[in-house]
């Protein structure tokens, strides 16, 4: 498994950081969450990597996609974190677009699948409930099936990037106990639809994020019955891994800015970077950055070559609980070692640090997933 950018691999991900800082890298974010928008993203941007291609990345050329990999998605998504880009990279194309791909009927592929590779929908994955603690398997929403159909009933909690979307992919109980692994099937619902309310949630990263509340909302069978489960937990896999490239980028930049200000800010007369104690403490977060680096890497790559599932959740989880260490410990550190402005609006490190504390619990923290590791390596 190489652990390098081939050529074509190196030109996409300066594409990426180019399309990034041509963006207003930052500033983007901070007039969204002051303009209090609940969609949280920019449609104009959103339309514009649609355009460049990136929402095709993971998906199959004869679906109309790039036939490329995790290895390629995880370079756009590792631009979005440098520049706390807020578009549904993650939700819509890796998440809820992955499990389309896979579940998904030729005619609901070319409903919600075709026109979310183009730019022009977007779904996203419901699949929390509230006081579940990342357990995917945890599910007391229900389907019955009536008249033909089905309907749903439940409530999800932290639906990422849920507000205004298009449509869910409802995870829902339609056999077994309310932990048990098998007995989950996947659902489409279209927004709009009669007994499904979706309402903004509030983050303190003032990103999109929802409650969606189902009182016998009709749904379209995603899959077959019962058999959603490993195709869920799959997902999940792939928008984690996402998720860590998002995380590697803004740990990156967050440390460069502290780099910079190390460099920049005097006191006793002399810049702050010359004193010990605090390049000590720049050079720990420099290795931490490294490690998530190849982890992330391996983690990508094992999604794209190997099949084997205890090892594909091992590599995961090996680099999600790593990154959430390290997203934590490095704006920690940008933070403190900005000192007293570090805390002002005026400074863009809050921004990163707020960020940082939502990644850390998305998809399972660190505990969590060291938890998964051991239980793959048949502990």
């Amino acid at each position: 498994m190489k652990l390098i950018l081939d050529p074509a691999q190196a030109m996409l991900a300066k594409t990426a950081s180019d399309f990034a800082n041509k963006h207003d890298p930052v500033d983007r974010q901070r007039q969204l969450r002051n303009d209090k928008s609940e969609l949280g993203y920019s449609p104009a941007v959103w339309s514009e990597m649609a355009d460049l291609g990136w929402t095709g990345i993971p998906f199959a050329e004869d679906l109309g996609g790039l036939g490329m990999g995790m290895a390629e998605a995880v370079l756009i998504s590792e631009s979005m974190g440098e520049a706390l880009a807020p578009e549904p990279f993650i939700s819509a194309v890796i998440f809820a677009g992955s499990l389309i791909e896979a579940l998904g009927t030729t005619e609901q592929k070319q409903a919600w699948l075709q026109p979310t590779i183009e730019g022009q929908k977007r779904l996203a994955v419901a699949h929390q409930e509230q006081a579940t603690r990342f357990d995917p398997a945890h599910c007391t929403t229900t389907a019955e099936q009536v008249d033909g159909g089905w309907r749903l009933t439940g409530t999800k909690a932290h639906v990422i990037d849920g507000y205004d979307a298009n449509g869910w992919v409802v995870a829902a109980r339609t056999s077994g106990g309310d932990r048990d692994e098998d007995g989950i099937s996947l659902f489409i619902v279209a927004a709009g639809a009669n007994g499904a309310t979706c309402t903004h949630q509030a983050r303190v990263d003032s990103r999109n994020a929802s409650t969606l509340v189902l009182a016998g909302a009709p749904g379209e069978l995603l899959g077959g019955v019962d058999g959603g489960g490993p195709a869920l937990s799959e997902a999940i896999d792939r928008a984690t891994v996402a998720l860590c490239g998002e995380m590697l980028g803004m740990v990156r930049e967050a440390f460069e800015r502290t780099i910079e200000y190390l460099k920049t800010r005097e006191q006793f007369g002399a810049k702050i970077g010359t004193f010990q104690a605090l390049q000590h403490r720049a050079a720990e977060m420099f290795v931490e950055i490294e490690l998530c680096k190849s982890v992330v890497m391996g983690a990508a790559r094992t999604l794209d070559e190997d099949g084997d599932v205890s090892n594909r959740i091992a590599q995961v989880a090996n680099a999600k609980a790593r990154c959430s260490d390290t997203v934590i410990l490095v704006t920690n550190e940008a933070l403190q070692m900005h000192g007293g402005v570090g805390m002002t609006d005026e400074y863009d490190i809050g921004l990163f640090m707020k960020r940082a504390r939502v990644c850390e619990l998305t998809f399972g923290d660190a505990s969590y997933q060291r938890n998964r590791f051991a239980k793959a390596q048949g502990f």
